[in-house]
């Protein structure tokens, strides 16, 4: 049988492995950030009235600019944003592959704020765009000044930040994202999968659209709203960025089932949108009681904790998994992350974690990480 190594692959993606997270059959699956709640049934019943209504004319192509569908999106976001201003592919990796193939690219650069979410260097990478990793500071911040003096040093074509960031949960002081606009020469991408489970007060690079051409706020239906299954993604920023996302589009890349899908599902976005509360509880009590355990944990906006171990962070996620828990293990040295899910599932990991705890040296903190 022939080999991948055998074949005239392109030499930078030689001894790679495709991006993943395990999917093991346990009891507590909980390294994803999926929504662990499943779609209610009026919404069942409309997505699949939805997909019905579609069956029959499959023989036809998609709306290929989904109007229809952006047209929701920008209802949904606000911000008077329109149907220009909006763009929807296959979920928001989708979204930033076309932003680096329209912006980035060979001879391009794009710069990251790491740990980061790490599918935005193998993005880069498949793109041809040289990927410029900066290390945030040893409590995971990021600095206005720390930001702009990297923007500034390596010049890049496309800036990546995530506010929420993946994988340490908090969001970034919108004032960080004004100087990096200032200082940037080219896109700068805001990265809002987890935005909608931040906590109150919390400000939405959607506010800084107006007047900043060269600003992108991408987003995702997979984690609040349940649709991790239905893939859609979508960025919302000036028109002529979109312009220019479809020209490295593939012709109907959404098909017809998934635009009905999606729509269906943002015309019951209350009730969809309802767990992200009882989402929000279950980050918080995470958060409260590692904490009163005496590890680090990061403050968090999203709908997952990253939490210190206390050793070795491989060695915590076996234990974890021999007790029915499974969690991310991010690759950060005795940290992992978990998605708070259900109020079972808390428990579930909590129960699992005194027995972790225990058979780790704790890590007491210094101050809140």
């Amino acid at each position: 049988m022939t080999s991948l190594e055998d074949l005239p692959i392109r030499d930078d993606l030689r001894g790679l492995t495709p991006y993943g997270a395990p999917q093991l059959d346990v009891p507590v699956r909980l390294n994803t950030n999926e929504n662990s709640y499943p779609v209610p049934e009026p919404v069942v019943d409309a997505i699949g009235k939805a997909l019905a209504a579609e069956l029959r004319e499959l023989n036809r192509y998609p709306d290929r600019d989904a109007v229809a569908l952006r047209a929701d999106l920008a209802d949904y976001l606000g911000h008077d944003l329109t149907v220009d201003q909006v763009w929807a592919a296959n979920g928001s990796n989708e979204i930033q592959q076309q932003l680096l193939q329209a912006f980035g690219g060979p001879g391009r650069s794009a710069l990251g704020f790491v740990p980061a979410y790490s599918m935005h260097p193998l993005l880069a990478m498949g793109t041809g765009t040289r990927w410029v990793p900066v290390q945030r500071g040893v409590d995971f911040g990021l600095t206005a000044d720390e930001a702009v003096a990297q923007v500034r040093e390596h010049q890049p074509d496309v800036v990546f930040l995530c506010s929420p960031n993946n994988p340490t949960g908090t969001a970034l002081d919108p004032a960080v994202v004004a100087a990096v606009l200032d200082a940037a020469p080219g896109i700068v991408v805001v990265d809002e999968a987890y935005a909608e489970f931040a906590r109150p007060g919390t400000v939405s690079a959607l506010a800084v659209l107006p007047g900043h051409p060269r600003l992108v706020v991408t987003r995702t239906m997979s984690k609040a709203f349940g649709f991790a299954g239905g893939r859609l993604g979508y960025l919302a920023a000036d028109a002529a960025v979109v312009q220019a996302v479809q020209l490295v589009r593939l012709p109907y890349h959404l098909s017809a089932l998934t635009q009905a899908a999606a729509r269906a599902a943002l015309a019951h976005r209350d009730a969809l949108l309802g767990t992200v509360s009882a989402i929000m509880g279950q980050r918080d009590r995470i958060v409260a009681t590692l904490r009163g355990r005496g590890l680090r944990v990061a403050d968090s906006d999203a709908n997952f904790v990253l939490f210190e171990t206390g050793g070795d962070q491989a060695t915590a996620w076996r234990d974890l998994l021999e007790q029915g828990v499974l969690v991310r293990d991010v690759g950060l040295p005795g940290w992992l992350r978990v998605t708070a899910g259900t109020p079972a599932e808390t428990d579930a990991f909590l129960t699992a974690m005194e027995t972790v705890s225990l058979r780790a040296p704790q890590s007491r903190p210094k101050g809140k990480t």
